[in-house]
């Protein structure tokens, strides 16, 4: 059959792909009440992720000092005995010491400085010289040279049989464990200040799609892909996450600077030379620094990939074919 006249006349049809003209049109209103309260959560979420991981990064290092210390340190403890003087005992003890090999150094100390030991404990202003106040020798190892800590209480066996070593393995041992839960307990923070964002950005997007279901059914009516809709969702969440956690990690780095100028300038104290040798002078240094900027991106990144996680899981119900 020959086509009429106006049919030969009608121009073509065009088809027009409405995903592209869709592309530089934000499907989620950029600025909102509802974004701005997200982006604020983020804020406050990755500040306290940063804040965790800072304070675990400056205690475990704090700790890992204190090993040090610890390990390079040893105590000889000289118990009084009837019919000896036990300041001739310690004396005798921090020569042979002195002279093993492996020691850098042993010093003993006087009966006045024994006492103050014991004065946080029993109180200042008691008189202590009736009771056997043991003699202490303050030992510290030679970095570079090995000790051999079995011949040491060898020699001093055979020396002073009241002399007694000790390596502080206990107490290096409760800084490790103390050390493991500290970093174990950052960590579950951490952990539930991630859910806790998640969680957060997963009602966020189920809110967007549901004010704007209408729109997404059009687009799925002409044939808009669901992985164009899910870009729309997660460029809009991801732009929040990096505006949300720059601000909380930039808090956070802002807090340990001032903390670190804080203590630097308590430290003449003896209250801040207390705290600096219990938790260090809380400074971060590059890598704690690194850390939280990290944390940062990875905020965003998490924000970006549940949004388009929630994306796509709505749109497979939302388009569901009936029973």
């Amino acid at each position: 059959m020959n086509p009429s006249p106006d049919m030969a006349a009608r121009p073509p049809i065009e088809t027009v792909d409405l995903t592209d003209a869709w592309s530089d049109t934000p499907l989620v209103p950029a600025e909102t009440v509802a974004g701005r309260s997200l982006m604020l959560v983020i804020a406050i979420m990755t500040f306290l992720a940063a804040l965790t991981a800072g304070f675990a990064i400056v205690l475990a290092g704090a700790a890992r000092d204190w090993r040090g210390d610890v390990a390079m340190e040893m105590t000889v403890q000289v118990m009084p005995r009837t019919g000896r003087d036990l300041d001739a005992d310690a004396a005798k003890a921090a020569r042979v010491v002195a002279a093993f090999p492996g020691v850098a150094e042993a010093r003993a100390f006087t009966r006045q400085e024994s006492e103050d030991l014991l004065a946080p404990w029993l109180g200042a202003g008691l008189d202590l010289s009736q009771l056997p106040t043991p003699r202490l020798i303050a030992v510290r190892r030679d970095p570079k040279a090995q000790l051999d800590e079995i011949g040491l209480r060898a020699a001093l066996d055979a020396a002073l049989p009241n002399a007694v070593l000790d390596n502080h393995g206990a107490w290096m041992q409760r800084l490790d464990t103390m050390a493991r839960v500290v970093v174990g307990a950052a960590a579950g923070i951490f952990v539930l200040v991630l859910i806790a964002m998640a969680l957060a950005v997963s009602f966020a997007t189920r809110g967007a799609m549901a004010g704007n279901r209408e729109i997404i059914e059009a687009l799925h009516f002409v044939g808009a892909a669901d992985g164009f809709v899910a870009r729309q969702f997660q460029f809009h969440f991801l732009r929040l996450g990096l505006r949300g956690g720059a601000a909380g990690g930039g808090a956070a780095i802002l807090l340990f600077l001032v903390l670190g100028l804080l203590s630097r300038h308590w430290a003449s104290s003896a209250g801040g030379e207390q705290a600096e040798a219990l938790f260090g002078s809380f400074t971060l240094g590059w890598s704690g620094i690194a850390s939280i900027v990290l944390i940062s991106l990875g905020a965003a990144m998490l924000a970006g990939l549940v949004s388009r996680a929630i994306v796509f899981r709505a749109l497979r119900s939302f388009f569901a074919a009936p029973d």
